[in-house]
């Protein structure tokens, strides 16, 4: 580094603390900065996942067996809908907007993004169910818009690539956790949280019945180590004759060994319902299994006959990671009653039988060139008028600003697969704009670095640390995040790459998850813009570690 101006910034950031003083910054290659932090900290004994993309970890191992998880990452409450020969799932978006995003495959295993569902923001967005009913597709949606009061809305499409229509409110207060069933009188109805049940009118669109009681959920001993009861996520198969309703109970979070899969099955969709009699199904039963929490099944029927739930739960010491997507086979003992039979889920289990392998995952570098909003970028709690701030004037991607700090903005963000990653993007501010590169769970719950024209900021505990402000040059920033064993470290480039200076304090960022800050979501790599003016954000770049 010859250029004096940026000598000067290096000393000056060495000063703050941000370079420990004489430290070599000449990091070009991707391996530099992260094999410097995987000496001090190495990484536990974790499975050999197969890798793909970016070095993304990924499911199907190429032998005909898979690893979980089967989509890595805040992939929560997921929803299964078997359509002919081909699968689609989709999940809990809580406050990212696009949200819904829509997953396919033909083998359960290697799943890819079709595209976002929800356009029009609805406050957060909980454990929703994905449907096929007389040749269209509905999504229940339980959401509160204004943040208190909670219904449920459906949204619809004649393709499941959409366009999808604008959110229905059906005023169905205090209800989540919705489950799609047609019954054996033909009507249509939705199972929600407690386990109630109400009729639909035949579109599907409304109601047409009371909200009422359909089933008592099986009660766990009472010296069992669990979150609460909160019977929730009902999930209705009909086969052989039988309605089976799977439920979950003992909380989502919490204890590792809360969560827990339960079933139930009547000749009516009116019950009398009959408890399995080897309830729970899944449970985690020691805190020391590689998934905790595990609940929320689907049962689906594989593409060769065999049997399988899809559940979510939480990976053995990465909660900030969220509920990632966990695939379980059953088999029907001959009394006709589900049983698991995945046993150690950190181990290869056999692919379902009769697909085809399909794409699997997406690659998360990106130039900004197109539009990958709702598939891969989504603005956190976003106002109505949140994509006003986004334009696209030759490369890059710029974003107005919006607050004054991450704190008050609503940044872009998406979700990590990965246990331990690094993420590079190259940063402009115009016209008194801030921005940087962020790990963001919610407003209370950040890290990250920033920067105006002139100063390098510094955020942890979803506060600017005023002691670690350091000058900065004028120009654009290449800024580099490793997060390894939940150790995030920064880096600062202001040649495009070729040299870097290490910042001078590393976080722990294992605390930011549920159990900590509530609302059930995950940390995620965020890029904030903030002030008056705006940033433009380029050449984007992901890899697994």
């Amino acid at each position: 580094m010859t250029d004096p101006t940026r000598r000067d910034a290096f000393k000056a950031l060495a000063v703050a603390g941000l370079v420990p003083a004489g430290l070599p910054v000449a990091a070009s290659a991707w391996a530099a900065a992260p094999g410097a932090v995987a000496a001090c900290h190495p990484a536990a004994a974790a499975p050999a996942w197969a890798r793909g993309q970016e070095g993304q970890r990924r499911a199907d191992l190429g032998n005909g067996t898979y690893r979980n998880p089967i989509l890595g990452g805040d992939h929560p409450d997921p929803t299964v809908l078997k359509d002919g020969d081909t699968y689609y799932m989709t999940f809990s978006s809580f406050y990212s907007y696009p949200g819904l995003i829509i997953w396919k495959s033909t083998d359960l295993v290697n799943w890819a993004p079709v595209g976002p569902a929800l356009h029009k923001p609805l406050g957060t967005v909980w454990a929703v169910d994905l449907c096929k009913h007389a040749g269209r597709y509905f999504i229940y949606i339980p959401a509160a818009p204004d943040g208190d009061r909670w219904s449920i809305y459906a949204i619809h499409a004649e393709r499941i690539e959409g366009p999808w229509s604008d959110p229905v409110d059906l005023n169905i207060p205090g209800c989540i956790d919705p489950g799609h069933v047609v019954g054996e009188d033909g009507e249509r109805y939705l199972f929600v949280n407690g386990i109630r049940k109400i009729r639909l009118a035949p579109d599907g669109l409304s109601t047409a019945g009371p909200l009422e009681p359909a089933y008592a959920p099986w009660v766990y001993p009472q010296d069992w180590i669990v979150e609460g009861f909160s019977p929730e996520g009902p999930k209705l198969l009909r086969r052989n004759g039988w309605f089976y309703i799977t439920t979950a109970v003992g909380g989502t979070a919490g204890p590792p060994t809360g969560h827990m899969v339960i079933v139930a099955r009547s000749r009516s969709v009116h019950g009398p319902w009959e408890h399995c009699p080897h309830n729970p199904i899944v449970r985690t039963v020691d805190a020391g299994e590689p998934w905790w929490s595990r609940g929320h099944a689907t049962m689906v029927e594989g593409p060769g006959g065999d049997w399988w739930m899809i559940y979510h739960g939480y990976e053995n010491g990465y909660r900030t990671l969220g509920r990632q997507t966990l695939l379980e086979p059953i088999v029907w003992t001959a009394e006709g009653w589900p049983k698991a039979t995945g046993g150690d889920l950190s181990r290869p289990l056999p692919k379902p039988r009769g697909g085809r392998a399909g794409p699997s995952g997406m690659a998360l570098s990106d130039d900004f060139a197109h539009d990958r909003f709702g598939l891969q970028w989504a603005f956190h709690e976003p106002s109505p008028h949140e994509m006003d701030r986004v334009a696209r004037p030759g490369a890059g991607l710029v974003l107005a600003g919006s607050g004054k700090t991450p704190a008050d903005s609503s940044p872009l963000t998406m979700v990590v697969p990965d246990r331990a990653f690094a993420v590079e993007v190259t940063i402009e501010r115009h016209d008194g704009g801030e921005g940087g590169l962020l790990l963001f769970y919610n407003h209370q719950a950040f890290v990250g670095l920033g920067f105006t024209a002139d100063v390098a900021k510094l955020w942890q505990y979803a506060q600017e640390m005023a002691w670690a402000r350091a000058p900065l040059p004028a120009g654009p920033l290449r800024v580099r995040l490793t997060s390894q064993d939940q150790i995030v470290t920064f880096w600062l480039s202001h040649d495009g790459g070729h040299t870097w200076a290490l910042h001078g304090l590393r976080m722990d960022v294992s605390g930011m998850h549920h159990n900590t800050f509530g609302g059930f979501l995950s940390l995620k790599v965020g890029l904030y813009s903030a002030g008056t003016g705006q940033v433009r954000f380029s050449d984007f770049a992901y890899r697994a570690l």
